[in-house]
């Protein structure tokens, strides 16, 4: 039995899909709120669902059964500002399962973010050690919460304490795909502007305010969350491989390939215009993230990753132009 918190959301719902796909017995905890997260999960046969607010109960009289808990549950708005809200959530609520793992011998993978490297003056390399995780300054309490939790599991590896027999924690990048509906202004730039690439009329990106930068040449690290999927399944298939690593592709691609790639996928001419950014995120503007994938490669992950216009158009073509665009 495996169980996948955070299992109705965006990455969480295409986990417990892709599991329940390949005959494994899947319990989700979420809360399903009153949008339509539950059409996450529609489509697959669940075990149990279980709301967090009952999970240590439900842990009590299951947990035995238990082999593997994928912990992507998580306040993941970046502009949430209720910092209590976010640790409790984020930080207790992760070291709590983490420590109850290591007590009963279960697997723990969770969900990090790329949020962690901040402005990423100090790189996006997911070396582990204590003196590397030090250097990372977070912009947001999101991004910190993540960190935090970092920072706990490597101390506790590098001072050879307990953890649990397998604990990996993924720094997800810029993540794109099916069952985002929910998520409202944090859908990806895809996903909010597809209805108005299909009715013909132009996207808005960000204008750039660094010369080394034109009008929609900020990059970033978009990725799949399909590929997103299989590394969470690889990893359970490796129960030896521990540690943080990054989940991107390895490579940077502009806002302006993305926006063009999504005209491609819906066969509609090319129209973009540039808008100013709001004033309090000029100076907090990230214009570069681009995961190193070195680690990931080295501890055995070999597979491709889709490349950002195959993915949009399998994005566009399979899900959101259809009635039903659910996995």
């Amino acid at each position: 039995m495996l169980l996948v918190t955070g299992g109705a959301g965006f990455i969480g719902s295409n986990i417990a899909a892709a599991l329940s796909e390949r005959g494994d017995e899947v319990v989700v905890c979420d809360w399903l709120r009153q949008d339509e997260r539950w059409r996450n999960l529609a489509k697959h046969e669940l075990a149990a669902l279980v709301a967090p607010a009952d999970l240590s109960d439900w842990l009590d009289g299951h947990g035995d059964a238990l082999e593997a808990v994928i912990h992507m549950g998580a306040i993941s708005a970046t502009t949430e500002t209720d910092v209590d809200l976010i640790v409790e959530n984020n930080v207790r609520a992760t070291l709590a399962l983490s420590s109850w793992c290591t007590l009963h011998g279960v697997r723990f993978i969770y969900a990090s973010s790329a949020a962690t490297y901040g402005d990423g003056s100090a790189g996006f390399d997911d070396d582990c050690s204590r003196g590397a995780l030090a250097a990372l300054r977070p912009l947001n309490a999101y991004g910190w919460s993540k960190h935090f939790v970092d920072r706990r599991l490597a101390r506790l590896q590098a001072e050879g304490r307990a953890l649990p027999p397998q604990w990996a924690g993924l720094k997800f990048f810029n993540v794109y795909g099916p069952n985002e509906y929910h998520k409202g202004a944090m859908q990806s730039v895809i996903a909010r502007n597809h209805a108005l690439v299909r009715a013909g009329q132009a996207i808005r990106l960000f204008r750039s305010y660094r010369p080394d930068y034109a009008d929609g040449g900020q990059l970033r690290d978009f990725v799949y969350v399909r590929d997103c999927v299989d590394v969470v399944l690889w990893l359970l298939d490796h129960p030896e491989v521990c540690g943080i690593f990054n989940l991107g592709t390895g490579h940077a691609r502009s806002w302006l390939e993305l926006a063009t790639a999504l005209f491609r996928a819906a066969d509609r001419p090319v129209s973009i215009e540039f808008t100013d950014m709001p004033a309090e995120l000029v100076t907090r503007y990230q214009y570069f993230t681009e995961a190193r994938m070195d680690r990931l490669r080295t501890a055995g992950y070999l597979q491709p990753f889709t490349p950002l216009e195959q993915g949009i158009d399998d994005y566009v073509r399979h899900y959101l132009d259809m009635v039903d665009r659910y996995r």
